[in-house]
């Protein structure tokens, strides 16, 4: 085994970034980078039916804006290319014929229906479903007259009978599997042409001189099979490495079909989100620091990351807790970025325009940055300040009660008289005004800011009461006072 670690993510062109996916690339980016390895990324795109248009683009878009880079792969190349499955079956040819002259593999002309009613047959017998090898022995009379017949063979590699498979696994420790319960000989090529995944992998793996496999543990059924070609060439295998799932609030499997988690990194981007907030929050998956903080810079992160930690537990994915590690990196940004965040997003509610006059710009950056230390995403900035594109406030709940207790209408009415003659109208003038209402009215603390605040939001808590009224503006502020004391 080659000295340098060299590690893969070898995603299909199916769909776009998954959180588990995202998880398994990260794992192996850190796991090169903390020992000064390679990362490669392959693109495993021969099942062609099921690729979509721009999935591998996608796929790459993301890992990118996630802070993940790599050293080879299909965008830039490498020693050990193509970095595409598509693009290698010139390279597998020559290991499958190997296989076949060896007597590993064989030709097998079973059409899919023999192949169905051979497993429903099983079924009745309640026997394990598995291939029965009837085209183990054929012989090459026998194939010619199946050939004649206009039937194109499949290639299976012969399974041994009774052997034991076992290996040391990164996360898992030893695991063993049966030889008899594959499921019998399985397909190496299929009767296109085309390699299987188990087939191509192992010899992708090799060729690229790949050292360490981490991947999730949906994928340790495929360990053996894997093995077992590697074992027929004569290959050293990779040490392998399975990550437990990814578990919702219900401890159940997170299934791309869940709807009550965000499980695709694009729609993270879209929702506003940090990405290096994302990669931390993402690196705890399945993973333990020493340190007891849960806050990390990339650095910080890849310096100490340690294979030996990673959890044999199932990783839980706390919404919470993304949401507030989401809120600690975003109190951390420039007003700037905060703005490139939520600012798009007031932007398609139609509640401000595409393009700004200076003046406007300044109080949109004023008014997001009102709520900088509360936003946990982007797009929170529509539900946080929808008090500033209302005309009219209802008064509902807490706001109702504090409205009708009974030194309101003094405070208020004080109040609306202080401001009317207010300017400039700023925040320092509005928090003077409220001074100056104490003296007068006698009121102070919560009799007399909680009825401003109910008056003027609606709302019983939220953001800095004079900096709100400021940009609230001085004609919604005195409509809403006397609103009230109408």
């Amino acid at each position: 085994m080659a000295n340098e670690v060299r590690v893969r993510y070898a995603p299909s062109p199916t769909g776009h970034l998954h959180i588990g996916n995202a998880r398994t690339a990260l794992f192996n980016y850190l796991y090169a980078r903390n020992l000064g390895g390679k990362f490669i990324i392959r693109i495993e795109d021969t099942d062609q039916k099921r690729n979509i248009e721009g999935g591998e683009e996608s796929q790459l878009q993301y890992l990118k804006w996630l802070g993940i880079d790599w050293d080879e792969g299909p965008d830039q190349g490498g020693d050990y290319g193509p970095y595409r499955q598509s693009e290698r079956n010139d390279l597998y040819k020559k290991y499958y014929e190997q296989l076949l002259e060896e007597g590993k593999a064989y030709k097998c002309y079973c059409t899919t229906e023999e192949l169905e009613a051979e497993r429903e047959a099983q079924q009745e017998r309640n026997e394990i479903a598995g291939y029965s090898g009837k085209c183990r022995n054929l012989t090459k009379e026998e194939q010619a007259v199946l050939e004649a017949e206009g039937r194109r063979p499949s290639i299976r590699f012969l399974v041994p009978e009774g052997e034991t498979i076992a290996f040391d696994d990164m996360v898992k420790g030893n695991v063993s599997f049966d030889s008899d319960g594959i499921g019998g000989d399985f397909v190496i090529v299929k009767q296109d042409g085309t390699p299987t995944y188990n087939f191509a992998v192992a010899i992708d793996d090799h060729l690229m001189k790949m050292t360490h496999v981490l991947r999730g543990d949906d994928h340790i059924s495929n360990t053996p099979k894997q093995l077992l070609i590697y074992k027929a060439l004569g290959f050293e295998p990779p040490v392998f490495g399975h990550m437990t799932l990814i578990v919702n609030e219900n401890r159940k499997k997170l299934s791309k079909r869940d709807e009550s988690i965000i499980q695709f990194i694009e729609q993270y981007k879209e929702l506003g989100y940090l990405p290096e907030a994302l990669l931390n929050f993402i690196t705890l998956l399945g993973w333990s620091p020493k340190e007891e903080e849960e806050i990390f810079t990339k650095e910080q992160i890849i310096e100490g990351f340690d294979a030996d930690r990673l959890s044999k537990s199932p990783a839980f994915f706390d919404k919470q807790k993304l949401l507030w590690m989401n809120n600690q990196y975003m109190k951390e940004q420039s007003i700037e970025r905060v703005v490139e965040l939520a600012g798009p997003h007031l932007i398609k509610e139609g509640l401000i325009e595409k393009t700004l006059s200076p003046e406007r710009e300044e109080w949109v950056t004023s008014l997001i940055a009102l709520y900088q230390e509360k936003m946990s995403f982007g797009a929170e900035i529509v539900q946080l300040s929808d008090l500033f594109f209302k005309e009219d406030v209802s008064y509902e709940g807490e706001a109702k009660e504090v409205l009708s207790e009974e030194q309101v209408p003094e405070v208020l009415r004080s109040f609306a008289e202080k401001i009317s003659a207010l300017e400039p109208f700023e925040a320092d003038g509005v928090k003077k005004a409220m001074k100056d209402v104490q003296k007068e009215t006698g009121y102070k603390g919560k009799k007399l800011f909680m009825p401003i605040r109910a008056a003027v939001t609606g709302q019983t808590h939220g953001p800095d009461l004079p900096k709100a009224i400021e940009l609230l503006g001085k004609e919604k502020i005195l409509k809403r006072l006397n609103a009230v004391l109408d």
